[in-house]
Formats: C-alpha cells, sequence, structure tokens
C-alpha cells in the first residue's frame, strides 16, 4: 500500500474490498453477503448475543425498538436466519 494520507489509504483499501466482493460474485454468481445468511441457525451463542444485546439496549433507553422495527430494518425469519435482499 502507498503511503498517503489516511483518507487516500482508506479509499485504496475500501476499492480493493469493493474490487473483492465483484470478483466474489462472480466466481460463483451469489452476492457475497447473500452467503451467510441462515449462518447462526440454531446457535446458542447467537441466541445469547442477541438476548444480552436487547437487555442493553433496554438498559440504555432503547427500549423504544419493537422487534418488527428491527425485523423491517433487518429481515430475517424469526430463528437467527437473516433473509436475503431481493435482487
Amino acid at each position: 500500500m502507498a503511503a498517503g494520507t489516511i483518507e487516500e489509504r482508506l479509499a485504496e483499501v475500501e476499492e480493493q474490498v469493493a474490487r473483492l466482493q465483484r470478483d466474489k460474485e462472480r466466481a460463483n454468481g451469489t452476492p457475497w453477503l447473500d452467503e451467510w445468511f441462515g449462518a447462526f441457525k440454531d446457535d446458542p451463542v447467537y441466541e445469547e448475543a442477541m438476548r444480552l444485546g436487547r437487555e442493553w439496549r433496554e438498559s440504555h433507553g432503547f427500549d423504544d425498538l419493537s422487534e418488527e422495527d428491527i425485523n423491517r430494518s433487518h429481515p430475517h425469519d424469526g430463528a437467527g436466519n437473516h433473509a436475503p435482499r431481493s435482487t
């Protein structure tokens, strides 16, 4: 990576990540993020992390988010599996 300002270096890293994502999508025809959907199905550690996150949000005044609000912004099937985005 060439020396430069933080902004220049960050822009170069972002460009490289975008290129890697495009290359991966071309290689298998599946958007790279869609390959992760369902990765936490039936995972008790994931469920515990979600419970702890919910407790933290509630204890810090973010308890006004309903499950419906969360699901609308991050759709999943209720079992920790995020729904693939429609293209």
